[in-house]
């Protein structure tokens, strides 16, 4: 891959993947004032990404941890930042062409897929333990985190269909 094409894709996976993040928070807000379903507070994201230059990675409980200078500033940045950094991984690993012709069926696939790392890393790490094993319900999570990911697949999508089409 040539510079060229290389600054076209990351080009490409900073709006996808902004987009895709975007729609995970219009599913929240649709969850939250729908049903009553309370989402990832990004704050506390935020809060343990400023806890990590202390050295700290993994808490019993990351609402009982200090709280931190402008931590939820830290967790919304953070949070469009692992979107942009999946899209680009995405992008990176796509069939050859989707940029030209998207389709849903990969960008489903590898928005599932990116469930993996909640589970195995910011659960664990916020104390909730290995994919929401501590919590008062933990299939609920997992469902509500498989949902949020399949969303943000499926915005990989719509925004390279649209992006496809400019």
């Amino acid at each position: 891959m040539n510079e060229s094409s290389l600054a076209n894709v990351i080009g490409h996976a900073v709006l996808i993947g902004a987009g895709a993040t975007l729609g995970i928070d219009l599913w929240a807000l649709l969850l939250r004032r729908a049903l009553g379903v309370a989402s990832l507070d990004y704050c506390m994201l935020g809060r343990w990404v400023l806890h990590m230059p202390r050295g700290r990675f993994v808490h019993a409980g990351i609402a009982k941890s200090p709280a931190m200078p402008f931590e939820c500033a830290a967790g919304w940045s953070a949070h469009y930042g692992i979107g942009i950094a999946f899209a680009l991984t995405f992008l990176l690993v796509a069939p050859s062409g989707w940029l030209a012709r998207p389709t849903l069926l990969p960008a489903l696939v590898f928005g599932v897929a990116t469930v993996l790392v909640p589970f195995f890393t910011l659960q664990p790490a916020f104390g909730l333990g290995i994919a929401a094993s501590r919590t008062p319900s933990p299939w609920k999570a997992r469902l509500k985190s498989l949902g949020t990911h399949a969303v943000f697949g499926a915005g990989l999508w719509g925004w390279g269909l649209l992006l496809s089409r400019v």
